[in-house]
């Protein structure tokens, strides 16, 4: 079973499961600010779910190309929406600070 490391928590799940939803379901904030009430729940269209991932995941679809090809985030950065990303091994994640996650300074990191 993957591991999913995010904010101090390590979190086993299934392959393939969506990587917004392990998160959400055990406690993490994956939201900063306001994108905690404003968000699309999930579909791909808001961008507010950014974060960094490091480990084997799912290769970015139309959607998450298409949202992170939007200002402000750039398609030249190594974010990925977690709404649309399937965990296929260990990752970790980090989170960035800025209403849709693409800022510089780090909120939380993998260890917490």
């Amino acid at each position: 079973m993957p591991k999913v490391i995010a904010q101090g928590k390590t979190i086993e799940c299934v392959s393939k499961s969506n990587l917004r939803t392990i998160l959400l379901q055990n406690g993490i904030d994956l939201y900063n600010d306001g994108a905690k009430l404003i968000n699309c729940r999930g579909i791909g269209s808001c961008g507010t779910c950014a974060v960094k991932v490091e480990g084997e995941v799912s290769a970015a679809n139309w959607r998450d190309r298409a949202r992170r090809s939007l200002p402000p985030h750039s398609p030249t950065t190594d974010l990925r929406l977690a709404c649309q990303t399937q965990i296929l091994g260990d990752v970790k994640v980090t989170k960035f600070d800025g209403f849709w996650g693409q800022g510089s300074r780090i909120v939380w990191t993998p260890k917490g």
